[in-house]
């Protein structure tokens, strides 16, 4: 649901940084590519599909510190469990 606004944010720091490429001094231009470079890697690959992927591989046990983590209580009569380490698999192959 994020990733929009994160890709947006991404290019647009990147592009602030891309402008010290165009200055004379050739320290800035390497510094200025370096990092525009690693802001579109990080905002591309890394928050667009790495996160998202390792989330849904990990499941629960992402939020360990938090109650997140812990079993779900018992739900009330009539409302659905929240899916746990077991029933995450079975979930996603339907």
């Amino acid at each position: 649901a994020t990733g929009g606004v994160i890709t947006s944010a991404g290019l647009v720091l990147a592009a602030t940084f891309a402008v010290l490429a165009t200055l004379p001094l050739v320290m800035l231009i390497e510094v200025g590519f370096l990092v525009a470079f690693g802001v579109l890697l990080d905002a591309l690959l890394v928050r667009s599909v790495l996160v998202p992927a390792l989330t849904l591989l990990i499941g629960r046990r992402m939020w360990w510190p938090s109650r997140l983590s812990r079993p779900a209580a018992e739900p009330a009569d009539g409302q659905q469990p929240l899916l746990d380490d077991e029933n995450e698999e079975s979930a996603l192959q339907r």
